[in-house]
Parts: structure tokens; C-alpha cells; sequence
């Protein structure tokens, strides 16, 4: 093995994905599974981990979906285990379930103000909690949170949402800090323009559209695909030195005013 492939070798060690079922955090489970890992695809809804991993029939590695709630504590237990039964290890977590909301500022309600908290950072956090006492345990590993362009400064039509990928950028920091004397390093990846087709149902009209990428020096949105450079460095020995990082891939839209 060469020495770039031996830096960033993945091979045979095993991820677990949350939020699998959708657009760019199944590109991340696909780029674990052509990396040589087995992965383990976790989603509310069933269906759409067994679809994606469907998708990654004849590639590299294995993947295997499972069905969890990460609003509860329990289920990311019941994650940890199944994967611990099924592969005997477990390198690499990347708390990647979120959800989003386009209410008006004076239309939020308390229930769906908490909902999106509960899913972006309650189910962050226990998922920093069950998986980084295990490599706590163990010594090492790489828990890959997946923030947002929207964290700093917040983005319009998102309130909700920008705030909890702000404190979730927060949390970042803080359980780097706690799990960094044990080998356990703790990142996060912040994505900048992504449309999924709910994005451009609920938040991207034509004028939004052309804010969008006349602030991303880019011209453009990203690909699902261009996320996975990112998150393989940052789960492989390239990146041992790296915790409390905030990676960003927008296309540049983090470093520009006007």
C-alpha cells in the first residue's frame, strides 16, 4: 500500500451513519462503503436506509440499515449494539439526522421550535454520549457532526434550524474538548447549498435562487458526492491531529460579505 492510500486507508474499519435515508448523508454512507468500510445506515424511516443501501449493492464493504429514533437515548443504544453484534467494532459515528422548517418567525410554534431541536441536537448529543463512551472505552475514534452554512450567520427563512446547527456547533466544540485526552476526536462538517427536493419545495424560489449563488463565489450548488473528501479525511488517520474542527464545504459561501 502505497503512502497516500495507507494515510487515508479506511479499509475494514466500520461507520455509522444517522439520517442515512437522505440525500447528503446517504452520499456520506456510500462514500464510507467505496472506501472499504462497513457501514451501518440509520434512519427513521426504515424504508429509506434499506433503499440506500440497496444502492450500494456490489461495492466495497457492506452496509446494513436500521431503524432508530434519535430523539431517543435508547435507540442509539440499540444502534451501538446491533452494530457491535454485526461487525465486532465501531471507528466512526457522523450524527448527520436533521430536520428544517420554513415557518415565519411569529408562526413558530413551541412544538415545532423543540421537534427540530430534539433531531439536531438532543439526537446529537446522545449519539456523542452512547457511541463516545464506547471509544472512550476503547481509545480511540471519530464522531463527525453535520452542521450547517445557516449555524453562523443564521439564514432567513430558517430560524429553528440555524439556531440548533449553531449550538450544535457549539456542542462540537465541547465534546472535543472532554474526549480529546482519550484518543477520540470530535468534528464537525458544514455543508453550504445542497438543494434536496424538499429545499426547493419549501425554501428556494427563483429570487432566493439567485441570492444563493450570487453570494457563493462558486456559482453554484454543491453535489451531494463533493461532501465525501471531507468526511473520509476527517474519519482516517490523515486528520489525527484534527478535533473541534468546523470543516466548511459551501463553495466558498462562508468567505464572502459582498
Amino acid at each position: 500500500m502505497g503512502y497516500i492510500e495507507n494515510l487515508f486507508n479506511l479499509h475494514g474499519k466500520v461507520a455509522v451513519v444517522t439520517g442515512a435515508g437522505g440525500l447528503l448523508c446517504g452520499a456520506i454512507a456510500t462514500g464510507f462503503a467505496q472506501a472499504g468500510c462497513s457501514v451501518v445506515l440509520v434512519d427513521s424511516n426504515k424504508k429509506k436506509a434499506e433503499d440506500q443501501c440497496q444502492n450500494l449493492i456490489g461495492m466495497q464493504g457492506k452496509a446494513v440499515p436500521c431503524e432508530a429514533d434519535v430523539t431517543c437515548k435508547s435507540d442509539h443504544e440499540s444502534v451501538l449494539n446491533f452494530t457491535l453484534d454485526r461487525f465486532g467494532r465501531v471507528d466512526v459515528l457522523v450524527n448527520g439526522a436533521g430536520i428544517n422548517a420554513p415557518t415565519p418567525l411569529f408562526e413558530i410554534t413551541e412544538q415545532e421550535w423543540e421537534r427540530i431541536f430534539a433531531v439536531n441536537v438532543k439526537g446529537a448529543l446522545f449519539g456523542c454520549q452512547v457511541f463516545g463512551a464506547k471509544m472512550k472505552e476503547i481509545g480511540y475514534g471519530s464522531i463527525i457532526n453535520i452542521t450547517s452554512t445557516a449555524a453562523e450567520p443564521p439564514l432567513s427563512k430558517a430560524f429553528a434550524y440555524s439556531s440548533s446547527k449553531s449550538a450544535l456547533r457549539n456542542l462540537t466544540e465541547n465534546v472535543a474538548r472532554e474526549l480529546a485526552p482519550c484518543g477520540v476526536r470530535v468534528n464537525s462538517l458544514r455543508p453550504g447549498f445542497f438543494p434536496t427536493e424538499w429545499n426547493r419545495k419549501n425554501f428556494i424560489t427563483p429570487e432566493r435562487e439567485s441570492q444563493i449563488l450570487g453570494h457563493t463565489p462558486m456559482r453554484r450548488y454543491g453535489e451531494p458526492h463533493e461532501l465525501i473528501g471531507a468526511t473520509l479525511w476527517l474519519a482516517s488517520d490523515a486528520a489525527q491531529f484534527v478535533t473541534g474542527a468546523d470543516i466548511r464545504v459551501d463553495g466558498g459561501y462562508s468567505a464572502m460579505t459582498i
